[in-house]
């Protein structure tokens, strides 16, 4: 069974998450975090650093590893097996405008009470739960 390595980063801001809008295998348009496929010699923390700034405009740092997702899906009648590390990112310039304009139909940022809301797949909605208690044990 075919495997892919995907990398993606969390941006995370006064108690708000930024969401990008894309188009998934069924050309649905759903709302998700920044991610995309690990190159051939790429690092994890690297393909999630040029993904988020492909996919965001921003450039940013990892500050730590935050999830492992792994889950299958079926690509032109094939099942794939996925797995995608997604780290915690900080913005350290950049100017919000996608690189990749095609991909990229929306940004957003979202109170994590919004991104609820938005995001449909499981992996996304496992983060945010990550996210309550990340924000919460800032102020602990």
């Amino acid at each position: 069974m075919p495997r892919e390595h995907s990398a993606g980063g969390i941006i995370f801001e006064n108690g708000q998450v930024f969401l990008i809008l894309v188009k998934n295998l069924e050309g649905k348009q759903v709302w998700t975090f920044p991610k995309g496929h690990i190159e051939p010699g790429e690092t994890a923390e690297a393909a999630a650093v040029r993904e988020v700034s492909e996919e965001t405009g921003f450039d940013c740092e990892i500050v730590s590893e935050l999830y492992k997702a792994e889950y299958s899906f079926v690509r032109n009648g094939v099942l794939t097996d996925k797995d995608v590390r997604w780290f915690m990112v900080r913005r350290a310039g950049g100017d919000g405008m996608p690189k990749t304009p095609d991909e990229i139909m929306d940004l957003k940022w979202c109170l994590l009470e919004e991104a609820e809301q938005c995001l449909s797949y499981l992996s996304d909605l496992d983060i945010l739960e990550l996210l309550k208690s990340y924000e919460v044990s800032k102020y602990v």
